[in-house]
């Protein structure tokens, strides 16, 4: 059985649904219930929902077999997995941001940047002089009140930059939704995960 860590949420719903479009259904998933997991016995598939943050360290440590998760994910965490396919889903940027009519002139001087991804902030920012402020929540908030000059985070629409009085001044990477697996599972499940891959290209090209 190939066992599926699932993010919960709207990207998990987007998920499951590509699954459904191939044939897979555990279909008491959709129904209203605290269960964690799911089986489809016929396709031999069980899915496990698990906050997205932490689907990585499941796959990584091999508690199941493959996993989505979003690439701003996998480099924060720099997590040792197989990276099999880019599903093409949940699409959005990394991006540098600040407040409108402010320009970054401050080389050489400390730049405050407010993030949950410090570790992608220190690998663009290089050698330069940085602080960076650890944030959970309400990031756009933070170069507002001068707790940061800027934020390094995820940009969907840009609606909330924009209403916020807020710019993208550069983009760092492109994200999307990948399909992991676990190194330590994958060669066991390797023909029936391949074989799943090869299904899951076919809704990409249709």
């Amino acid at each position: 059985m190939i066992e599926v860590a699932l993010p919960k949420g709207r990207l998990g719903e987007k998920v499951y649904k590509m699954f459904k479009d191939i044939g897979i259904n555990a279909k008491e998933i959709e129904s209203n219930t605290r269960k964690l997991f799911f089986e489809d016995a016929e396709n031999d598939i069980r899915f496990y929902l698990i906050k997205p943050s932490d689907v990585a360290v499941y796959v990584e440590r091999g508690a199941v077999d493959i996993g989505i998760a979003g690439k701003d994910t996998l480099v924060e965490s720099e997590a040792d997995i197989y990276e099999l396919m880019d599903l093409e889903i949940g699409k959005c940027n990394m991006c540098v941001c600040s407040p409108n009519g402010f320009t970054d002139t401050r080389e050489g001087n400390i730049l405050k940047i407010a993030t949950k991804y410090p570790k992608i902030a220190h690998a663009y920012y290089g050698q330069r002089e940085i602080d960076i402020i650890k944030l959970n929540g309400s990031i756009e908030l933070a170069p507002l009140i001068g707790l940061s000059h800027v934020i390094v985070d995820i940009v969907e629409t840009g609606s909330t930059l924009r209403e916020n009085n807020l710019k993208v001044d550069d983009i760092i990477l492109p994200i999307s939704a990948r399909l992991i697996a676990s190194k330590s599972r994958y060669s066991f499940n390797k023909d029936k995960i391949d074989a799943l891959i090869n299904q899951l290209s076919t809704l990409k090209n249709m």
